[in-house]
């Protein structure tokens, strides 16, 4: 790091300072970019190394070509792309086998009820939640990244895809269908679900193929949070028809939640008291387990199981009592065992769902990558975000072809996996055996499960989304604008729909990123007496600044949104304005201006520049030559200083006037400036 001589800070030519340089300096020439790079360069065929990744990054999917034929290049892509052929040989059998096996057989027996719970949710019978928990579960296994993530049903996608499911294949007007009817509207209803299941899992294997994990980090924090807290409150409203008992058809499109909330007011006298005492007494039960199960997890050797205790105990009353017979109270009736048959998605509907499996495939990655990270820098791992993209494009669209609906990591058994003692994906594989075997022997067991209890299921499970809004205050404190983005995403959510909630959620947070590079002002910079280090001169009255030397930072990218006010602010500093008004000063009162003869521009902050920016950096050289004005760029890094030399940027100044950093340039500006003493700038070591 470079710095000033103290004789080089003084407000006159002939005043002496009395700076004090750190002891273990030297001197130096200030460094212009292009003697920079005949020291410090690399030679010509090292330029072309580092330029070549650029090249081999089009084929970064599956390692180069070259080294993929090979023994060894053939093992590393098999180790990228199977996950367990790195972790299985590192596996602590005695230490993780126990925790993954409870954890595995604990979320398992979630699942079973969950799974049913959200078919209902999609619009599908309770059997195809099964096979929803099971198949990507297993795909999962082989495929992620992520140690602790559990994957399968998930409410916002279940009521996502019960929306649109809905609108692709409505219940007739005239209702009363009879047995044969019923089964052709399921039918419809499941091809339908496992389009969009299979739309969404070839959206991410083609973002796979892109490479564009990276797409992940445009959906901010607060936006899946709001969204997610949005979506829970839809979930609870659409299953007040089931809680009471109305034979209600779902409400979808904007406004949906206040439609469904003025039809259930409409009809309440209609309600059935006995689901609604059987809603009353499942939900006493399930809450305060869910409360147990959080506030007692230290202590707790694994979680209550409640919700699994309340179906076996639903299905118990129900059948001893005959409340399908006697109250009317609607079951979930014979599960089909057994595998369902492989069948391949209507590809003639995808042209329909488009504009569904694009929401539903963000949100299933946003949700997923989101937390594998969460638990990733928890437990000090790491992930690949584009190896996600191929885990769970996989599973949504090989599921699809057994019947399963969209599917991705949930929230709740992640975090019962985490907390039954879970380590790696091994878990899966034990949820998946009592999921098979609920498939294969045990469905007959849940004939007498009323529909009411699957109800309380999905509400119950919202718990977590709905305390995300403890966290408001403390964003706000933290930082307004991430608690507006919050309060627009989850008020669009709410009032319109998930769909339009998530993308107004991403437009409105990326136009208050674009708004804040626009606000960003040009500053002022001097020297910390005594010190190399260049700081705003609006943060003390101790920094120095000389006459006839300006030095500016413009910290944000120069782009076609902040030309203008780049233009307006060195306007304003150097007085290149119409009016030739005078700049401000930056010290004492009753200061007298003295011209610009001299400007540094730090452009350290300047990440890119495009072609309307970089035209404005030549369009400021050749006024600041026009006016008289030495005009010096520093710190500019190699990206940007391409642009620049592409705009002709060299037409309007000399390869001397590029520094390589704002101390160089200082130096130099300070010599042409005529100030006493040795042409030579302090080096910090």
């Amino acid at each position: 790091m470079s710095g000033l001589l103290g004789a080089r800070t003084c407000s006159s030519p002939g005043e002496v300072s009395d700076i004090k340089s750190p002891l273990g300096t030297k001197l130096r020439e200030p460094l212009t970019e292009a003697r920079f790079q005949q020291l410090f360069g690399g030679t010509e065929q090292e330029q072309e190394l580092l330029a070549e990744p650029r090249w081999s990054g089009l084929c970064r999917l599956w390692k180069r070509p070259a080294r993929a034929c090979s023994g060894p290049g053939v093992w590393r892509l098999l180790q990228a792309r199977l996950p367990p052929l790195r972790w299985l040989p590192h596996y602590r059998w005695r230490t993780w086998l126990l925790g993954d096996a409870v954890a595995g057989v604990t979320v398992g027996i979630v699942h079973v009820p969950q799974g049913m719970a959200f078919a209902l949710l999609t619009s599908v019978p309770p059997v195809f939640g099964l096979y929803t928990s099971f198949f990507p579960v297993l795909i999962y296994t082989l495929l992620g990244t992520g140690r602790h993530l559990s994957t399968g049903t998930f409410a916002i996608l279940s009521l996502m895809t019960g929306s649109a499911v809905e609108r692709l294949v409505p219940e007739p007007l005239a209702g009363n269908l009879s047995e044969i009817e019923r089964e052709q509207l399921d039918a419809q209803r499941v091809g339908a679900a496992a389009a969009l299941a299979f739309g969404s899992g070839a959206l991410m294997l083609g973002m796979f193929v892109l490479q564009l994990g990276v797409l992940s980090t445009f959906l901010s924090e607060p936006v899946v949070k709001a969204l997610t807290s949005g979506a829970a409150l839809h979930v609870l409203v659409s299953q007040l028809p089931s809680l009471l008992g109305l034979p209600l058809p779902r409400q979808i499109g904007c406004f949906a939640l206040f439609k469904t909330l003025a039809a259930v007011l409409t009809a309440l006298p209609r309600s059935s008291p006995a689901e609604l005492t059987i809603s009353a007494l499942s939900l006493a039960l399930l809450i305060p387990v869910k409360e147990l199960n959080v506030r007692f997890r230290d202590r707790l050797p694994t979680p209550i199981p409640g919700e699994i205790v309340m179906v076996l105990l639903a299905s118990v009353l129900c059948f001893t009592s005959s409340l399908d017979t006697r109250y009317n109270v609607q079951i979930v009736g014979l599960l089909p065992g057994g595998f369902p048959q492989p069948l391949l998605p209507n590809l003639a509907d995808l042209p329909r769902i488009l504009d569904d499996t694009l929401p539903i495939a963000l949100v299933t990655f946003a949700v997923s990558a989101s937390l594998a990270s969460i638990y990733a820098d928890k437990y000090s791992y790491t992930i690949d975000s584009n190896q996600e993209l191929l885990a769970h494009g996989a599973s949504n669209l090989i599921s699809s072809l057994f019947s399963c609906f969209p599917n991705s990591a949930t929230l709740a058994t992640t975090s019962l996996l985490v907390d039954a003692g879970g380590n790696t994906q091994l878990a899966g594989l034990f949820s998946c055996i009592v999921v098979l075997s609920v498939m294969l022997w045990l469905g007959p067991f849940f004939y007498y499960l009323p529909k009411a209890v699957l109800a309380c299921i999905n509400i119950s499970s919202m718990r977590q989304m709905f305390f995300q809004m403890q966290e408001l205050p403390q964003l706000w404190r933290i930082s307004r604008i991430d608690f507006a983005v919050w309060m627009v995403t989850w008020v669009a959510a709410v009032t319109l729909s998930v769909d339009l909630g998530l993308a107004v959620g991403v437009i409105f947070s990326m136009m208050t990123v674009v708004c804040r590079t626009q606000r960003v002002q040009c500053v002022a910079l001097g020297l910390a007496k005594g010190t190399e280090l260049y700081r705003p001169l609006k943060e003390s009255h101790k920094l120095l600044q000389v006459p006839g030397l300006c030095i500016l930072s413009f910290p944000t990218p120069l782009y076609f949104g902040t030309r203008g006010q780049f233009r307006r602010n060195l306007e304003w500093h150097l007085g290149l304005g119409r009016g030739k008004e005078t700049p401000k000063i930056h010290g004492p009162p009753g200061a007298v201006a003295e011209p610009v003869r001299v400007v540094v521009l730090d452009c350290s902050g300047v990440t890119f520049a495009d072609a309307a920016g970089a035209k404005e950096v030549v369009q400021l050289a050749s006024r600041c030559q026009d006016a008289g004005i030495h005009l010096l760029l520093a710190q500019c890094n190699a990206s940007l200083l391409g642009t620049l030399t592409q705009a002709g940027l060299l037409d309007r100044v000399t390869p001397e006037q590029l520094f390589v950093s704002v101390q160089d340039a200082a130096a130099h500006a300070l010599e042409r400036l005529e100030l006493t003493g040795p042409k030579t700038c302090t080096v910090w070591v």
